[in-house]
């Protein structure tokens, strides 16, 4: 022995380094080696989703697709994968980034695509969507496996799928989402002009619409919501050189699509032809057209529905039933869904309802052709040894020789979820949680849409809550938070963020849930969109605002109107004699409103001692109305005093008021002369009633001369007319207020006004009297009366 180290060794601790050195060197290249297995595999799994959804092949068959493409070209297995995968992402976009070691000696390398953070590569992406979309089995299921991904990769919000009808306009056939009313209204399109997703079809190229104003203008668009959908795309799916599908992605957030959002736009368009054809060639439509009819309406329809079609015996006793047609949302006790269930038997697949009233039910439906609907049942199975156990209510309907099925699962928790979710809908409200310790965090789909913020972009910490605030309120809730995180103080805090949409005011409800010794551990809320209600209150107090200021001006209008016709107008306290005859004023303002009217009377002795008497009428109330009725009741004084006749008085008042109202007021008018020599009353008008004679007991409406009302035009004519007055006539020259009544005609009015002044036991009604029959309790417009009896 020596005690001398071995060549290579370290003196002091006597250990090989250079065997030392060879196990980290082989350990370094085993490691390189697994990490490029790894990245291979990706690769290649990533190839297989691919080649399985454009295909609708297994896995297996998928990689032996890979294998033979690869020796047929003279390829490695890793190439033919690459090149696979390049051929769904457009050669005009950059493709997914790659390392040598992933593409392996001698493979082409793509560009590098930046990507966004938190989202995952094109390529990977592809992968995983072709590997979801081989199970889908409808072009309802597609558009839903499309929205799983596309939402968090591309912020869609809805995806519609439509195909081309052989008359032009298109069909929907899948779609996710979209409520079912607004589906149900866009489940045809007409072949018009202007509609993107034609327009796409047509040309062959994806439309991209980003800028909803324009897009509005130029447009149809499908949806006729373009204050919810911001921003779209149509993308056609081409399948063996044509495109007869297009593809629809409706996003709430506007914008243009990102390079990379519409690189994986268009790879997946190509995903979906695949899967397309598949479902045009994959199933094995029963014989006879109802099946086919009915599929075809399934395909439509929202539920769980089914198409039995019975298979009999050769005695003719149904023996099985087979399911012909399907809907999407149908969902068996073993999780197989639409199109899935289509071709299988119930006895084969459902086994334990031999026997059952439920199959007892199906056959008295087919003998009686009456409905059959079952009381709730549980139905037992097992599934590899497991056992599978679910509730059923099941409703069973004749249609030609099958049965129409349809039925509704009786499961307390999706039920109790549905009803959380339509809850909150209709509260316009979302829960959130947040856990302290771990950091985790929850939110409900209405909470996303309350914020205004999209699923893709994740839910905000507790502590940053306060930063979706607007400034002015950031403060409260940042407060409220802190005193809930520190002293578990639960809050109640109304704040507003701005969205695309605008200013929303919001209410954030929090409280937390604490360890034994106080500490807060969890937090849940909720936060509630009270924008409609908030605008509904603003609205109703500046509405009350306005009112009040409107109703204090127009109070002041009136005291003012009504001092101004007080002052223009006296009324007399007592009747008064005018050239021999007896004159009695009755002035009785309009009860109803806050308005002062236009109605006005002269009734004055003449210098040649005639009488003049005046009864007129101006359209509308206010202090206008007043105004111009002073300036007609002193016009037509004047012209009356000096020597004017009656007819061309009116044609100039006529003019007056032409001129001096710009032709917006107009007015009725009776102007009388009375000569008490000759005892003749000569008389015109302008559209107003006609005077009430009561002669020897009987009343009688003169014929009014033609005259039109003043202010109606620029050249009326007016003819003047005569009556001769006897002792003991009683002449009434009145405004419409004195016979209007709610409800009432015109001639029922002037017939009750006749009937009213008829004297009682040879003694006329006085004035008071009359205006008491006559006025109701509640008088829409002002009254006016010149009561005029003949006493010699």
């Amino acid at each position: 022995m020596t005690t001398e180290p071995a060549p290579g060794g370290d003196p002091r601790t006597g250990v090989d380094l250079t065997a030392l050195g060879r196990v980290v060197a082989r350990q370094r290249a085993e490691l390189d080696r697994l990490r490029d297995l790894v990245s291979t595999s990706a690769v290649v799994e990533r190839a297989k989703g691919a080649v399985m959804a454009t295909t609708g092949c297994t896995p297996d068959a998928a990689h032996e697709e890979l294998v033979q493409r690869a020796k047929a070209g003279n390829r490695t297995l890793l190439e033919e994968c690459w090149l696979t995968l390049g051929a769904l992402v457009d050669v005009a976009e950059p493709a997914p980034a790659v390392t040598r070691a992933e593409a392996g000696p001698g493979a082409p390398v793509p560009a590098p695509l930046e990507t966004p953070p938190g989202t995952d590569a094109v390529a990977e992406v592809l992968g995983r969507i072709g590997r979801d979309l081989v199970q889908v089995g409808t072009p309802q299921e597609l558009a839903g496996s499309l929205l799983e991904h596309l939402g968090p990769q591309s912020g869609a919000d809805a995806v519609m799928l439509y195909r081309r009808l052989p008359v032009g306009g298109l069909e929907l056939i899948g779609h996710a989402g979209l409520d079912a009313t607004l589906a149900a209204q866009w489940h045809h399109v007409p072949p018009l002009g202007e509609v993107a997703a034609i327009e796409a079809l047509t040309a062959g190229e994806p439309c991209w619409l980003e800028d909803t104003g324009a897009d509005h203008g130029q447009h149809v668009l499908i949806g006729d919501r373009p204050e919810q959908w911001l921003s779209r795309a149509w993308l056609p799916v081409t399948a063996g050189g044509r495109a007869n599908v297009v593809l629809g992605v409706l996003r709430r957030h506007g914008g243009p699509f990102t390079p990379r959002e519409r690189e994986l736009l268009r790879a997946v368009a190509r995903l979906s032809a695949g899967r397309l054809r598949a479902f045009d060639a994959s199933p094995e439509r029963p014989a006879g057209d109802v099946a086919h009819a009915v599929q075809g309406v399934f395909d439509a329809l929202p539920g769980a529905a089914v198409l039995l079609t019975p298979l009999r015996s050769a005695a003719g006793e149904v023996e099985d039933y087979r399911i012909d047609a399907a809907t999407a949302d149908a969902v068996d006790v073993f999780g197989r869904t639409g199109r899935d269930m289509v071709g299988r038997y119930i006895l084969e697949s459902y086994p334990s309802v031999a026997g059952e009233p439920l199959w007892q039910g199906y056959l008295d439906t087919l003998i009686t052709g009456a409905p059959f609907e079952s009381e709730p049942f549980a139905y037992q199975d097992e599934v590899a040894g497991v056992p599978v156990t679910a509730t059923y209510t099941v409703r069973a309907a004749r249609l030609s020789e099958g049965l129409l099925v349809t039925w509704l699962r009786q499961d307390p928790v999706e039920r109790q979820e549905q009803r959380l979710a339509d809850v909150q809908r209709l509260g316009n409200l979302g829960w959130a949680s947040w856990n302290l310790l771990t950091q985790e965090i929850a939110w409900s789909r209405e909470t996303y849409r309350v914020l205004g913020r999209s699923r893709a972009r994740g839910p905000v910490r507790l502590e940053e809550m306060a930063d979706l605030a607007q400034p002015e309120d950031a403060g409260a809730l940042s407060r409220a938070l802190a005193g809930l995180v520190r002293h578990a103080r639960p809050f109640d805090v109304p704040f507003r963020i701005r969205t695309p949409r605008g200013v929303r005011h919001l209410r954030m409800v929090a409280e937390a849930v604490t360890e034994p010794d106080g500490t807060p551990a969890e937090v849940h809320g909720f936060v509630q969109d009270l924008t409609a209600q908030r605008s509904a209150e603003l609205a109703l107090v500046e509405s009350e605002r306005a009112m009040l200021l409107q109703r204090g001006v127009l109070q002041a209008e009136q005291a003012l109107a009504a001092q101004l016709q007080h002052a223009l107008l006296p009324l007399p306290s007592k009747p008064r004699h005018l050239a021999g005859l007896r004159v009695e004023v009755a002035y009785l303002p309009a009860q109803s409103g806050i308005h002062v009217g236009g109605d006005w009377f002269s009734a004055i002795q003449l210098a040649d001692d005639a009488a003049l008497f005046v009864v007129g009428d101006v359209a509308g109330h206010g202090l206008e109305a007043v105004a111009t009725m002073a300036q007609l009741r002193f016009t037509a004084k004047g012209m009356a005093s000096t020597g004017s006749s009656l007819t061309g008085a009116l044609a100039r008042l006529n003019q007056l008021l032409l001129q001096s109202r710009d032709g917006q007021i107009t007015a009725t008018m009776v102007l009388a002369r009375y000569d008490p020599v000759a005892r003749v009353l000569a008389w015109a008008q302008a559209g107003h009633p006609p005077p009430l004679l009561v002669r020897d007991g009987e009343p009688r409406y003169l014929d009014r001369p033609v005259g039109m009302l003043l202010g109606a035009s620029a050249a009326p004519q007016y003819e003047p007319a005569e009556l001769v007055l006897r002792p003991g006539d009683r002449l009434l020259l009145y405004t419409d207020g004195l016979m209007e009544r709610r409800g009432e005609g015109l001639d029922a009015g002037l017939a009750r006004l006749a009937e009213a002044v008829r004297p009682v036991g040879g003694a006329h009604a006085s004035l008071a009297d009359l205006l008491a029959a006559m006025v109701g309790d509640e008088r829409r417009d002002d009254v006016c009366v010149l009561d005029i009896r003949m006493t010699v």
